[in-house]
């Protein structure tokens, strides 16, 4: 992975996590800048022609240090769930993803002062006594940690919390960037997987499914608690045929009892986000699904979801026990 340009607010240019992270990327060009919604907010941006090319965008957060959780995942069911973003974008480019729908630029933003997130991390555990916190949310930050380095900096922060849970969820093949570290009771390591086709069609530059599960079963080696997330399953051409596959293909390698726990849902996106997305890619038929609009979220029609749901479920359970599945 490389970055032709990395735009840097004049502010953080000095500080040691920014440093670092340009002396991992030495061959790009460095461009000075106030600030980074200067690059990022600007007008007139084409989501899907930056993601050729994406520039890195390092920054300062100046507010809003966490979020509370979006009622579509499924770990909007836990009390006190909540995430944040240390980085904005994903290196990936997944036809699903509600990104593109939400920013109008593709360029990845780092957010280098984790001190601030750190510290309203705990003036929030000091209220609520504990917390959920997704850090890999607006992002896959994995895939980029050996540029950042944050995950291996969130873990050790983690660890003077056992009231913090972290979720840090991924496509990435990368656990080998963080493979050093003393696995911690309180991070959850969440895999999504999805059939070898829709990696190929429709999660562009994503590691196959055969990396992903090779890099999930060195977290389970090393003592890791690992979630698999089979979330969004999606309607495509012999959907039935392809999804019980991958679950022959994960399970022929992966034991069961291993799993943390697993999670199961189709796809969904909220109307504004499909809205805004339909506004600038017509290439995709899945975006162009005649989704049913539920409480401001499209899904599929909902006899259609159930046939899904069911199918995945009963084809799932020949392999785990009902108790770890989250619906």
């Amino acid at each position: 992975m490389k970055f032709s340009h990395i735009y840097i607010e004049k502010e953080i240019i000095q500080l040691e996590r920014t440093q670092r992270i340009l002396n991992s990327l030495r061959e790009s060009t460095i461009v000075e800048i106030d600030n980074y919604k200067n690059i990022f907010n600007r007008s007139n941006q084409n989501f899907q022609s930056q993601k050729q090319k994406p520039k890195l965008i390092l920054a300062k957060k100046k507010d809003q240090f966490y979020y509370i959780g979006s009622p579509l995942t499924k770990s909007s069911e836990i009390q006190n769930f909540y995430y944040n973003n240390t980085i904005m974008n994903c290196v990936y480019n997944c036809e699903y993803c509600y990104l593109q729908g939400m920013y109008n630029s593709s360029h990845i933003v780092v957010f280098v002062n984790l001190e601030d997130f750190f510290s309203e991390t705990e003036k929030l555990l000091e209220e609520k006594k504990s917390i959920l916190l997704c850090i890999s949310y607006d992002t896959d930050m994995l895939a980029i940690e050996k540029y950042s380095g944050f995950i291996k900096e969130w873990i050790l922060f983690a660890k003077n919390f056992p009231n913090l849970q972290l979720e840090i969820r991924t496509k990435s093949n990368k656990f080998n960037e963080i493979e050093d570290l003393e696995p911690s009771p309180n991070v959850l390591l969440a895999w999504t997987l999805s059939p070898e086709s829709v990696v190929k069609d429709l999660e562009h530059k994503t590691p196959t499914l055969n990396r992903r599960i090779d890099s999930m079963q060195k977290a389970i080696d090393r003592g890791w608690n690992v979630r698999i997330c089979f979330d969004p399953i999606l309607f495509v051409e012999d959907y039935k045929t392809k999804y019980s596959e991958m679950l022959k293909t994960v399970f022929s390698k992966i034991r069961s009892e291993k799993i943390f726990d697993f999670t199961v849902g189709v796809f969904r996106i909220s109307k504004d986000y499909l809205k805004n997305i339909k506004k600038m890619r017509t290439d995709s038929k899945l975006i162009y699904f005649p989704y049913t609009l539920n409480e401001n979220t499209f899904t599929y029609p909902e006899n259609l979801e159930s046939e899904m749901k069911d199918f995945f479920l009963t084809e799932l359970k020949q392999y785990v026990t009902s108790e770890k599945v989250w619906v």
